[in-house]
């Protein structure tokens, strides 16, 4: 299943969402009794979607299927979604957010500012005069998320394991792959991930799903060690972390999450897990010689995403203001373009 197939659905669904100010969770902490509080005032770039990293990376969406697929059939008319990124991703809107990210250097840390660093890099990649704009007005944002990242990471002594934003793997992995990280920021990363992981084993897989992930721990930490590892360790470090692959036993993050309340807020965050297993277990796969670990992978995958796909959109603003995006990550995980 190409992302070609959806790309005109995704583009909808990014464009209600980026520019819808409420409902709104701002994740802000109130410090004064005539404090702005308006969404918009507060990111002026950022302020649709629900929450700041859902608009961060759904804006990522929109770029990259531009990227791919403008002036294609499965994305014929553009226009408004340049327009609105125009509208959203310029220096003074981006100063401000870049403002707001150094005055609270622990906020969206760190899924939201690896998804700022994929956005930079989508716009980058996307080229030509509009993304070398919104490319130059992202700048001081991502030069901001640099030097807060490097400032972080030499306190970090252990990683934080669960399946939800504050994942340490899965935002870190997301940071390597944008490219965007100067080159000693970049090397601590890469530091980091080995020291926390790199010694794994018997990772424990049947504890999994916790009930609202939306992030496998287990495959997380697998894929930001795939970014880290040549070919040869990385699989043999895959077999002292997940021995069931290679075994042949049963392992419980090849089996597709039952989810049992599709509108619960939390519950609903099994669907995305499905959709981002799938694209982890795709970038595993391809990191791997053919052999049964990889079929089985491969396997995994595809089921992963046939369950996860028919949920993206549903009409319902808890799960609609961010699952296209791990939809777009599954069919075309950034580790295989």
């Amino acid at each position: 299943m190409p992302l070609s197939t959806y790309a005109t659905d995704f583009a909808r669904i990014a464009l209600a969402n980026i520019t819808r100010e409420y409902p709104n969770f701002p994740a802000h902490l109130i410090t004064a009794t005539d404090e702005p509080l308006g969404p918009r005032t507060l990111h002026p770039a950022f302020y649709g979607a629900y929450d700041w990293h859902s608009s961060v990376h759904m804006h990522w969406l929109l770029v990259r299927l531009l990227r791919h697929h403008e002036g294609t059939p499965a994305l014929p008319d553009t226009g408004p979604a340049v327009d609105v990124l125009d509208r959203h991703l310029t220096p003074g809107n981006l100063a401000a957010e870049a403002a707001y990210l150094r005055e609270h250097p622990s906020f969206e840390r760190p899924y939201g500012w690896a998804w700022l660093l994929a956005l930079a890099a989508e716009c980058r990649a996307y080229g030509g005069a509009a993304g070398a704009r919104w490319t130059e007005a992202l700048a001081p944002a991502v030069a901001v998320v640099d030097r807060l990242l490097a400032d972080w990471l030499p306190k970090a002594t252990y990683p934080v394991r669960h399946g939800n934003h504050p994942n340490s793997a899965f935002a870190l992995g997301l940071a390597l792959d944008s490219g965007e990280l100067s080159p000693a920021t970049d090397r601590a990363v890469r530091e980091r991930l080995l020291a926390w992981f790199a010694d794994d084993h018997d990772a424990p897989a049947h504890w999994e799903p916790s009930g609202q992930d939306f992030l496998s721990p287990a495959l997380s930490e697998a894929d930001a060690m795939r970014r880290v590892l040549p070919g040869e360790e990385f699989a043999s470090w895959l077999d002292r972390f997940l021995p069931a692959l290679r075994s042949g036993a049963p392992c419980p993050l090849l089996d597709v999450p039952f989810v049992s309340d599709h509108a619960d807020p939390q519950i609903g965050h099994l669907l995305g897990l499905a959709l981002s297993r799938a694209a982890a277990l795709r970038s595993l796969a391809d990191a791997l010689p053919e052999g049964a670990v990889r079929s089985r992978l491969s396997a995994a995958a595809e089921a992963h995403l046939s369950a996860g796909l028919p949920a993206v959109e549903r009409g319902d603003f808890t799960t609609d203001h961010w699952l296209a995006t791990f939809a777009a990550l599954a069919l075309a995980p950034l580790g295989c373009r």
